[in-house]
């Protein structure tokens, strides 16, 4: 009898599993309005307030900034629309850091002007205060790199700098930018690029992201430029430590007060070629061990969008293939030519199990989303299945990044009814606690 009575619970999950769902998992909508880009970041932070909370946030359709407090165990959420209106384009959106004073930093852009912006957050009262903007297109750096433009915005802070706050992000010339300041955010330094080729073309745009532990270093992961508009695309790795930025060898590249450098003093991950494909990053974290791991795509053909894991193990580089994910996500309209070719349905590390990543890839025709571990360093992997047989396509999950030991781990992603374009888009953000 009791054979027959797990059997029947056991059909009863592979019917719920058949459904949509899997059999540990439960989807939930955090909100049915807010798409992101994943170059600014992080899109979402654990709030260390003993009350399980995080706070991310994204751009609606209305192209509003709106926020959200999520408790991970009551399911309450705290919403504010802080900037009303700011403009419908999901490179706007968001991003976060918990200071070392106890106040939350918010940092946005739009797509493209000349302001990064910037919002405090006493945890007490839950509620972001008015916006301070920093003009980041100085006319030192215009005369050096003659083209205007902010976009992105990356907030980290260092406690073993005292505590000093670096916002990184696409500004003056195109290329990757860096301010810092000394007072949680209230004021900066000018500006500066640090990382350009030469001679300098204003049309090429490196893309980058960031991951610390807020102590004492920032690994960065970067390209040559767009994958639409450079013949090969690599991938390259330098972190910034200590007033200076490093090969992950620990050769110097250069101090601070000699930047930019170029992407050939960094150090090579991939290197790009024609057969192989050109590469876009997309997340970036460091191991037990403080070393890098990536996640990168490369792309043979636009409609061939080939997931890699890779990471250093004090000595080299290894690099794995994950999985073939597809092709691009935009729903390209009949007739028309896709903007996009390059938008894969993309992925992330979890910042605590660098050997578990979450990623989303096309399975008969539509976008799900799925957990993966290795016990190889990337050679073969375990796979879970977070959605299933879904309607609508599920992309750019993202996990919160400064998490602590303890914290209760969720992913966060878009579900995407319409995204024809970053700015022609009806999105929700789904989550998921894996327990």
């Amino acid at each position: 009898m009791h054979y027959f009575s797990t059997l029947i619970k056991l059909l009863i999950l592979l019917l719920i599993a058949g459904q949509g769902h899997t059999l540990f998992s439960q989807v939930k909508t955090l909100s049915n309005d807010g798409a992101w880009c994943w170059f600014s970041g992080p899109s979402a932070i654990y709030m260390h307030n003993n009350a399980d909370e995080i706070i991310t946030g994204w751009v609606t359709s209305d192209g509003s900034i709106e926020t959200a407090i999520l408790n991970l165990k009551t399911e309450e959420k705290n919403f504010q629309n802080v900037s009303p209106q700011l403009e419908i384009d999901d490179h706007d959106n968001p991003s976060f850091t918990e200071l070392n004073n106890g106040e939350i930093l918010m940092s946005y852009t739009k797509h493209s002007d000349n302001v990064v912006r910037i919002h405090h957050m006493n945890p007490e009262d839950k509620r972001f205060g008015p916006m301070q903007g920093v003009n980041v297109n100085n006319e030192a750096m215009l005369k050096l790199y003659p083209r205007k433009g902010v976009t992105y915005a990356n907030p980290i802070q260092l406690t073993e700098e005292n505590n000093r706050l670096f916002i990184f992000g696409r500004w003056t010339g195109f290329k990757p930018n860096m301010m810092w300041g000394n007072d949680f955010g209230r004021s900066f330094e000018d500006a500066k690029v640090f990382i350009t080729n030469y001679p300098f073309k204003a049309g090429n745009r490196p893309y980058v992201r960031y991951y610390s532990d807020g102590k004492s270093k920032i690994h960065i992961v970067f390209t040559d430029g767009h994958p639409r508009n450079e013949p090969v695309n690599s991938v390259y790795y330098a972190c910034y430590e200590k007033g200076a930025f490093w090969k992950v060898d620990g050769t110097k590249i250069c101090d601070l007060t000699e930047i930019p450098f170029e992407p050939k003093d960094a150090t090579i991950v991939y290197k790009a070629a024609e057969e192989l494909g050109r590469a876009w990053v997309y997340d970036i974290a460091a191991d037990k061990e403080g070393q890098p791991v990536i996640l990168y795509a490369r792309y043979p053909t636009e409609q061939d969008h080939i997931y890699h894991y890779t990471r250093y193990d004090g000595k080299r580089w290894t690099d794995y293939k994950i999985c073939h994910s597809g092709k691009w996500f935009p729903q390209t309209q009949e007739g028309k030519h896709e903007r996009e070719p390059h938008y894969s349905a993309g992925m992330t590390i979890h910042p605590l199990k660098t050997n578990a990543i979450y990623l989303s890839r096309e399975i008969n025709g539509v976008f799900e989303i799925e957990k993966r571990l290795t016990k190889d360093n990337g050679k073969t992997w375990e796979i879970t299945a977070i959605t299933r047989n879904s309607k609508y396509d599920n992309v750019r999950p993202v996990f919160p990044r400064n998490m602590q030991p303890g914290d209760i781990p969720v992913l966060l992603w878009m579900k995407n009814e319409k995204y024809i374009h970053y700015t022609n888009y009806k999105t929700a953000i789904n989550y998921f606690i894996d327990n």
